[in-house]
């Protein structure tokens, strides 16, 4: 059994370290989805052998990725969990399930739905940006607007910047933080006759403060755990299409995805992996015949719900999902200031445990 750092639904980086899987193509391959659920399986086995807690249930808990892999460990192994929450988890991004653009329409409609003014600067930025990028001296200028902590080497590395601000904004747009909400209000009462990149400018300050701002770096590394599993199986096809988002158009490519996997790891991506091995295509058939007693949560204000369940499929398998959340905001720490929803949607989700954990035990006892 290969050991992990972290022994938790969330974290699936085999021997312990991202060090030591990454030391060859042998240590490396070990690093997938089935492996680690494999894993999870042997650990949980021994552990309750170990405490002679045989006879203990136990619930697969995830959150993101790792809430496809407790929704995916409850169809793989029934017997040794007796049912999963899965928050947040979308298990349909992949293959032609769901739209490309499924993620970044979410963002979009996040930002629309917090301010008309804002969505409306953001959509109008772009070109502008590429407009003042063309003149002469014009990425010196965008340094200037922006505040960048090293000058422009181009237009893209800005655009792309500022693109994945607003994603990660929608993404964890929770209570209290709100950071769509913020974001757009530095947006909307920027100074009267700031212009466009002025009002993005403030923006972005309000985001991530001053006296700088570096800009993210987005290339593709081969020491980076999550490039390395979708570039072997999880290959989830987000893309902007054109004008159906505030973001300018750029579709999802597997040739050009497929040649950044091949130069970095000399590995070929699986699109279609993920689907044969766990399922997708006709879910709500997959799902009522063959799973029960999991819970698939969502906040619609994440993007990744376009990707997730939300629908009931049996009267096991349960769809909870609230209006106002975002990214696996059902399983952070309670807090005093959380609002009578979310503490609904926990309740909701303690309720339907405690029936599986009571369904489970009078079965044993008989």
């Amino acid at each position: 059994m290969n050991y992990y750092s972290i022994a938790t639904m969330r974290d699936s980086m085999p021997f312990g370290s991202e060090y030591e899987a990454f030391q060859n193509a042998s240590t490396l391959g070990f690093f997938s989805s089935t492996q680690a659920l494999a894993d999870y399986a042997q650990l949980i086995t021994d552990l309750k052998r170990n405490l002679s807690a045989e006879n203990c249930p136990t619930i697969a808990v995830g959150g993101s990725y790792g809430g496809m892999l407790a929704s995916w460990f409850r169809l793989k192994y029934p017997h040794i969990s007796c049912g999963a929450l899965a928050s947040s988890a979308p298990i349909l991004y992949f293959d032609d399930i769901t739209p490309q653009n499924g993620y970044p329409v979410v963002v979009t409609k996040d930002f629309r739905d917090t301010s008309e003014s804002c969505y409306n600067t953001i959509r109008q930025s772009w070109s502008e940006i590429d407009r003042v990028a063309a003149e002469p001296n014009g990425l010196s200028k965008l340094s200037q607007i922006f505040a960048t902590c090293l000058p422009l080497n181009s237009s893209e590395e800005l655009k792309s910047t500022l693109e994945v601000l607003f994603w990660v904004s929608a993404q964890y747009d929770n209570p209290p933080d709100n950071p769509v909400e913020n974001l757009c209000n530095a947006i909307d009462r920027a100074a009267e006759g700031t212009d466009i990149l002025g009002k993005i400018a403030a923006g972005l300050n309000a985001s991530i403060g001053p006296p700088c701002h570096d800009m993210f770096d987005l290339k593709p590394s081969n020491k980076d755990g999550w490039t390395w599993q979708t570039c072997t199986e999880m290959v989830i096809p987000i893309g902007n299409g054109d004008n159906d988002t505030m973001f300018q158009p750029s579709p999802f490519d597997l040739n050009n995805f497929t040649r950044t996997c091949e130069g970095l790891f000399g590995v070929t991506p699986r699109p279609h992996w993920i689907t044969t091995e766990f399922g997708g295509h006709d879910i709500k058939s997959v799902l009522g015949n063959f799973a029960s007693n999991i819970i698939f949560s969502n906040g619609l204000r994440d993007p990744y719900s376009a990707g997730g369940v939300l629908q009931n499929i049996s009267d096991t398998v349960l769809a909870v999902y609230t209006e106002k959340g975002a990214h696996c905001l059902d399983l952070l720490t309670p807090m005093a200031s959380d609002p009578d929803w979310l503490v609904s949607q926990r309740d909701t989700e303690i309720k339907i445990i405690q029936g599986w954990i009571a369904e489970y035990r009078a079965t044993r006892a008989s």
